[in-house]
């Protein structure tokens, strides 16, 4: 069975179900081979983390993200490497779920400066870490108007 069978079967059961039988033990290992099939049997099923799927979920970056905010409401340890190599998803983790630092992203915020620029005002609301704030100035654009305007 594939997991995206193994979901819709689990999902199908859940609404015949009575509240107390609406996990589906035995299809769980086939939906946690597929991040997305996993996401959504996390949120439409089980209503809550679902532990067996999430060394798959963790390997996509969108879907760890979604997982975080929608699923766990917080941070997602396991998914964080994959989040912080995209620009807009390690800005988004940081305001959305840390509503902080997301150290482990930086990297990938700096690459961007509108990012970099929205990071240092909504998410740390002060000055860029120093080798961010360089990658900035050296930027000379809109946003690095608007971070130096910011930071005065």
């Amino acid at each position: 069975m594939t997991p995206e069978q193994a979901y819709y079967k689990a999902k199908e059961a859940y609404y015949k179900a009575k509240e107390s039988e609406k996990r589906i033990p035995e299809l769980e290992p086939a939906i946690s081979k597929d991040a997305y099939h996993s996401y959504c049997y996390a949120e439409d099923v089980i209503k809550g983390r679902f532990i067996l799927g999430e060394p798959t979920i963790s390997k996509d970056a969108e879907i760890s993200y979604h997982y975080s905010f929608y699923v766990i409401k917080g941070r997602f340890i396991l998914g964080e490497p994959a989040i912080s190599k995209d620009t807009h998803l390690s800005y988004h983790y940081a305001f959305d779920v840390i509503k902080g630092r997301f150290i482990l992203g930086e990297a990938a915020i700096s690459k961007d400066a509108e990012c970099s620029y929205c990071y240092a005002r909504y998410v740390i609301k002060s000055r860029l870490p120093d080798f961010m704030h360089n990658q900035m100035i050296l930027e000379n654009n809109e946003y690095t108007r608007k971070y130096i305007e910011y930071i005065k």
